[in-house]
Formats: structure tokens, sequence, C-alpha cells
């Protein structure tokens, strides 16, 4: 199978790549510059893209049996608040120049397409319960607009030669790539530092195993994704930062104060039945060994 993957040199869309080329999987991916040669494990083709709609071309997926949009227009190290102060050319680019490549795709023969959703669609939600894909979303922020805008924009595209899905994945965490620092880096520099960590709980999934729920929805039997649907929930554990940073303890030797325990009881945690239903199977524990 030939992918190409938009935001393939991303945190997220890093760990897609490595996931596709170690099952045998010829991988493209688009973006502004070219990765250098030792980034991935393996050789991947590039091609020059960007998220401009009016750039968007079937001549990008030519030959491609499958598409995988993991790249987003943000302001350096921010999701939510990642419009800053233009959220006319946010909200382009990454509604309408998302649509443009997912038509393009679906124009060129693709058969399969996965989007990189957040739960950020969900918004506010009643304290304490489970999220579920049915769950009516509400999305508080700009970001979450904008991956429901595409959520609902792909779904309308689907027919029986183009399956489309979202994913809505939260809390990605692992290795980073060559070169680059984890998402934990600065708190575990924090903790080492002795210096005040605020309590937090919050859902997290290896990337390891976001990218298996990307692989399950380009390899799976078309038959059962759609019966299952085109959205589904992609995340593992609940996990307390005093937990965390507990395990960090253990491996690295600092003895300094744990944070206090969060609240977790109004915490909404996500529910991937749906998911797993199809065979998707997390790790299901927090695993520092790969950072």
């Amino acid at each position: 199978m030939k992918v190409l993957v938009t935001g393939g040199t991303g945190y997220a869309g890093r760990f897609i790549v490595e996931a596709l080329l170690a099952a045998g999987h010829a991988v493209s991916v688009s973006g502004r510059s070219k990765p250098e040669d030792s980034f991935f494990s393996g050789p991947v083709d590039f091609q020059s893209g960007d998220l401009d709609p009016d750039n968007a071309s079937p001549a990008l997926l030519h030959g491609c049996d499958a598409f995988v949009h993991a790249a987003f227009h943000h302001v350096a190290g921010r999701y939510r608040g990642g419009e800053g102060d233009d959220p006319q050319s946010f909200r382009r680019l990454n509604v309408d120049g998302s649509l443009a490549l997912f038509a393009a795709a679906k124009e060129a023969g693709v058969a399969r397409a996965v989007f990189l959703s957040s739960r950020a669609v969900y918004g506010a939600q009643p304290p304490g319960s489970v999220l579920t894909e049915e769950t009516e979303s509400h999305p508080d922020t700009l970001y979450g607009e904008v991956k429901r805008g595409v959520e609902q924009g792909i779904a309308v595209m689907a027919d029986e030669t183009f399956l489309p899905v979202a994913l809505r994945v939260t809390g990605i965490y692992g290795p980073a790539g060559p070169g680059r620092r984890h998402k934990w880096a600065d708190l575990f520099a924090d903790f080492e530092a002795g210096r005040e960590i605020a309590p937090r709980v919050g859902t997290e999934v290896h990337g390891e195993d976001m990218a298996a729920a990307v692989r399950l929805m380009l390899e799976g039997d078309a038959d059962a994704i759609r019966a299952a649907g085109s959205l589904f929930n992609v995340s593992d554990i609940l996990l307390d930062r005093r937990d965390l940073l507990a395990e960090y303890a253990k491996q690295s030797g600092c003895a300094n104060a744990l944070p206090e325990r969060a609240d977790a009881s109004a915490y909404n945690s996500m529910n991937c039945s749906r998911l797993k239903a199809l065979g998707w199977t997390p790790r299901g524990e927090l695993d520092l060994q790969s950072l």
C-alpha cells in the first residue's frame, strides 16, 4: 500500500510514518520542508505541500491507496489558542485546506483516508461524564471548532469507494524524533529542579498505539469500519501527574516532593469501545521506558 501522510514530521505524524514503514507500506510525506534523511528509520518520499486550499490537487495523491492527514496549522507550541491573532487564516487553512485535500484524495481514487482529530471537539461536558462518539459535541475553543468542521466535511464525502474516518486523539506521548524533546521533558526538568508543580490529571495514549489505530483504519475490514461509524475515540489511560512523576522518580532516582493528587472526579474520560471492538489493543499502562 502507498500512503501519503501530511504532517509526517510532526510529533504525532512521525509515529504514524514509522508504523507504516514497519508494516511494509510505501510512505510519502508532504510538508513545507524536507526532513533529514536520518529522521525516519527507513526511506520515504517527500512532496512539497501546505494547507492552502488553492494548492490542493489530486496530483499530490497520484498512485496512493490511502491518505493520512496529520498536518495542522497553528502558532508554534499551541493547539488550543493556536490561531494567535489570525483566526481567519487558522480556520481557512485548517478547515478549507483540509477538506480540499480530502476532496483531492477522493478525486485521485484513494480508497481510505484518516483525519487526526481531537477530544477538543467535545468541549465542555457534564462533570464526570464519559465521552463516547455519540456524545453531543460542544467545542468551546476555535481549535475544537475547526476539528469538528473537518469531521463533518469528510463524513459527507464517504461512499462505496472512499472511506474517510476521524480519530479523536488525546494526550499523545512517547519518544520525539531525532534532535527533539518529548512532551514531558520540561515537566521532568521542573521536577528535578524542585520547582512547584501544579496537580493535573488527563488522558494519555502512547504514540505507537495511536499509530496502530491509524493502521487499523487503513488495513482493517472496510465493511466492519463502515458499520462501526466514521468517528473513533483514541485514548488509553487516565494519568495523574503525581503518578507520572512517581514513576519518573523511580527511574531517575530523584527524591524531590511529588505534587498533590488532582481531583479526577469531574474529569471526562473517553470510552474507546468502538475502536477496541475492531481489534485495537493499547498497552493499558504508562510506558516511560521508550522516552
